[in-house]
């Protein structure tokens, strides 16, 4: 059998439409029935968002400049995009946070083994149930949630053991001109921008493979 697609994925704990273009890439890969192999990689969205925001969805997308009369509608919106996937987005519940921390925690998940969980219980734990994803103990608590250990993953999130692992893949996203997320590398060639409909990723996946050289037998 030939080798997965890798597919590196650049995302943000705090971009909603990270989560929906996760299903959609997951749909688009069963739909292809191609192998893969997926890696998360850090990006902030909004490295300057403190820990404990202190406001409401609507409050925090105002201070950041969406006009206060279209923002009911623009989160209607979202909303039922990530129903289409079967996501139950709680902006009432939603806790604004910094997300450095959610990133490094992934990091140290991955040493674990245990990224791809990571990345989906901290993105559910966001947007569908109002937990807080930017304090050390309440990470910990969702790392214990997966079957992880508590304990290391507190004292890696004190001690910034992953920081410069998220450093990294900032810079790299800086390097490659990713400005946006979701942002999705296939074979480390092929750049893919935002929650694409899941037959544009099985038709991307499909391309790839086909163009990847025959492997003697």
């Amino acid at each position: 059998m030939a080798d997965p697609i890798k597919v590196d994925v650049w995302s943000d704990i705090a971009c909603p439409w990270c989560f929906i273009g996760k299903r959609k890439f997951e749909l688009g890969a069963a739909e292809a029935g191609i192998p893969v192999e997926v890696e998360y990689h850090s990006f902030e969205l909004a490295p300057d968002t403190p820990v404990d925001f202190d406001g409401s969805e609507q409050d925090y997308l105002t201070s950041r400049g969406f006009p206060a009369e279209q923002i009911p509608q623009m989160l209607a919106r979202v909303t039922g995009i990530a129903e289409t996937v079967g996501l139950r987005y709680d902006y009432d519940a939603l806790q604004h946070t910094n997300t450095v921390k959610a990133h490094q925690l992934i990091h140290w998940a991955k040493a674990q083994g245990h990224q791809l969980e990571m990345k989906e219980r901290l993105l559910a734990a966001y947007f569908e149930e109002g937990r807080h994803v930017g304090r050390e103990e309440d990470l910990a608590d969702l790392a214990a949630e997966i079957g992880l250990d508590r304990e290391d993953a507190l004292s890696a999130l004190r001690e910034d053991r992953f920081l410069a692992d998220v450093r990294e893949d900032q810079a790299l996203a800086q390097q490659l001109g990713i400005q946006g997320v979701p942002f999705f590398v296939f074979d480390g060639q092929y750049g893919v921008s935002g929650a694409q409909d899941p037959a544009t990723f099985a038709d991307v996946l499909r391309q790839v493979s086909e163009k990847r050289p025959e492997v003697a037998s």
